[in-house]
């Protein structure tokens, strides 16, 4: 049995223990970070929710995205760079005493605690496994749902909100990531971060609850569109899976 469905049952275990709920009244300032990963949802799909110390399967050929995103890319992507993130993760959770038993969520709102190869490795191995899940063939292109009106309430149209998403994108100099992500006033918010980090992190210029993350590094687009960034994001689109991203907007 993997060590991610081993973990799974200890995140619900751990729940049904606490008894801890989420709830908009209670979450203020640095609060959205401890109560996004310590309280247990047992009733919804924790895969959603909660990150082991293990590569989730992906749910697609690697070249199911195509023409988006290129076979040969999602190959080397997945079984290389986001791979050695997670040997790396590893190595530095037995270096650093960590329970692996519990989501790498609690290592990312604590991460000012821990040594710069876990901030990279513990927000590489997120950030990988939130991004494979955000993809899809077949996608629909849209959001819908609550989520479809939030975007529209807080952006003013889809069009909008995309425009600014990819501006984040474009805009990060050299490696990172851009986000939707959801901050400490329950609002919608875009922005970006540097080579690994992620909203999560206690040491985050942007901190909240992550719904969408882009990968920006050139080894998420090179072999394809070479130095073309913006064309990259432009035929990312095509590919985000909103049912995914709408799920974990209702877990909060």
């Amino acid at each position: 049995m993997s060590n991610k469905n081993t973990s799974r049952r200890a995140f619900i275990s751990q729940s049904a223990k606490a008894g801890m709920i989420l709830t908009a009244s209670s979450v203020t300032g640095n609060s959205l970070l401890a109560a996004v990963t310590t309280s247990r949802h047992p009733e919804k799909n924790t895969d959603l929710l909660y990150t082991g110390f293990a590569q989730t399967p992906l749910a697609y050929d690697y070249g199911a995205l195509e023409p988006n995103i290129d076979a040969k890319t999602m190959e080397i992507h997945y079984t290389k760079h986001a791979a050695a993130y997670l040997t790396n993760l590893k190595d530095a959770a037995a270096a650093e005493k960590v329970d692996t038993s519990k989501p790498v969520e609690d290592i990312l709102k604590n991460i000012s605690k821990f040594t710069p190869k876990m901030r990279n490795n513990a927000g590489g191995h997120f950030n990988h496994e939130l991004f494979w899940k955000s993809m899809k063939p077949g996608a629909s292109g849209t959001p819908s749902g609550t989520l479809s009106k939030a975007i529209e309430s807080t952006f003013k149209s889809f069009a909008d909100f995309k425009t600014q998403f990819a501006d984040a994108g474009k805009n990060r100099f050299g490696s990172g990531w851009a986000w939707l992500y959801v901050d400490s006033s329950k609002g919608l918010k875009i922005g970006s971060t540097p080579n690994q980090d992620n909203p999560l992190m206690d040491v985050s210029e942007i901190k909240g609850y992550p719904l969408l993350g882009l990968d920006v590094w050139e080894h998420a687009y090179y072999l394809k569109y070479q130095n073309k960034r913006p064309d990259y994001i432009e035929a990312w689109w095509k590919v985000v899976n909103w049912d995914f991203v709408q799920q974990r907007f209702s877990s909060m």
